[in-house]
């Protein structure tokens, strides 16, 4: 090692670190635009190359290319993985010109927190770490491109890319970031998610014709979307729906409406459970005359505790330690996250191990900038301590 430390060489490296931050953030990068995501991923990859880290890009057909980066690649030690996506959910241009800005402690833009922070804070922990002299084991910094679409049903292909990129290593650090109330917590649990979209018929007919003609599939819709936003368990299954469409004139009878579902789980188990809410609340009609079709278009699988994940949480506290750095709780996220596919796949894990910060996915999403810092120290605690 070198004589510099790992937190000597992170202070040092503070402006360079929150001006790549602010940069990265302004190039936008919505899932589903390839091209923009792609950006952010050759944005990264100069800035190894710079270093001479190693680079392997894995071309993805719809969204954007994975990209997995290298320190010490030749070490014999076996790997760590770090891992941020590159996606953001807003299209381009919400933000202004620029997309981000700065206030006292606080930065502004899409995908700050959510998980740009997150990328920012593997490539400094990796410099941090080169400063210091680390070549026990290879560093890898796992770049995910549709992370926000929680991968759908049939386009898996980037977080399988990483998850078999990631195979052998030793410990999996998830840099999402967290909200306040998260603080002081390791993410080793969360929900897995289902989409269902869900298609309702009715008949049209003139609006003045309402009392003896027609059925509405927009009331049909209601009933619906009233018993399903009736789930609700924090610690269960809960069901929201975030977006409708229907009708084509406001004085005329609807004979189509579509509406989609977010629903959540904590155990597998309780996926069946919540198939067979929905269907049954799909089979029911309420206006005759209607009838629904309901179709399953997203599947994430929960993150379920385990002991390689707790194991990893307890070594990490005696480095947390060694460093001078506050232990970190076992915590319970209900969002979802690539966490779970890599659980699934065998490798031991901690989640949202990235920046501090708030309102994620909304205009007003910020992070804490001193977070980052706090992030990279964990980072590198754990890396040069495992």
């Amino acid at each position: 090692m070198s004589d510099i430390s790992l937190f000597e060489a992170i202070e040092s490296l503070k402006g360079k670190y929150i001006k790549i931050w602010e940069d990265i953030c302004n190039i936008e990068s919505p899932s589903s635009d390839k091209t923009a995501v792609d950006r952010v991923g050759k944005y990264v990859s100069d800035i190894a190359k710079e270093h001479n880290w190693k680079v392997e890009v894995y071309p993805q057909e719809r969204f954007g290319d994975v990209v997995c980066i290298t320190l010490n690649p030749d070490a014999e030690g076996a790997p760590i993985a770090l891992s941020g996506h590159m996606d953001t959910v807003h299209p381009i241009g919400l933000f202004g010109t620029p997309a981000v800005r700065i206030d006292g402690d606080r930065i502004y833009g899409p995908g700050v927190m959510d998980c740009k922070g997150g990328i920012v804070s593997g490539l400094l922990s990796m410099e941090a770490l080169e400063m210091s002299g680390f070549k026990d084991r290879p560093v890898m910094l796992l770049l995910q491109s549709n992370e926000e679409i929680g991968s759908g049903i049939n386009n898996k292909a980037p977080i399988r890319c990483i998850c078999e990129r990631a195979k052998g290593a030793i410990a999996f650090l998830n840099l999402e970031g967290y909200e306040g109330w998260f603080a002081g917590k390791a993410c080793l649990v969360r929900k897995g998610i289902a989409g269902f979209i869900f298609r309702v018929y009715g008949i049209a007919a003139h609006a003045s014709y309402s009392a003896r003609e027609g059925a509405s599939a927009i009331a049909e819709a209601s009933h619906k979307i009233l018993a399903l936003e009736a789930i609700k368990n924090d610690e269960g299954i809960t069901c929201s729906v975030g977006k409708i469409k229907g009708g084509t004139a406001r004085n005329s009878i609807p004979a189509y409406c579509e509406f989609e579902l977010d629903a959540r789980f904590v155990k597998e188990e309780e996926l069946e459970e919540l198939k067979a809410k929905v269907q049954k609340i799909a089979d029911e009609t309420h206006i005759a005359g209607c009838r629904t079709e309901v179709e399953l278009i997203n599947l994430r699988s929960p993150m379920f505790l385990c002991d390689r994940n707790t194991n990893l949480l307890e070594f990490s506290n005696k480095a947390f330690e060694k460093y001078g750095l506050s232990a970190l709780e076992c915590g319970f996220r209900s969002g979802g996250s690539d966490a779970a596919d890599v659980t699934a796949f065998g490798i031991p894990c901690m989640d949202s191990m990235g920046v501090c910060g708030e309102r994620a996915h909304s205009k007003d999403e910020y992070a804490i900038i001193s977070s980052l810092f706090e992030s990279a120290k964990r980072v590198t605690a754990i890396v040069s301590s495992i």
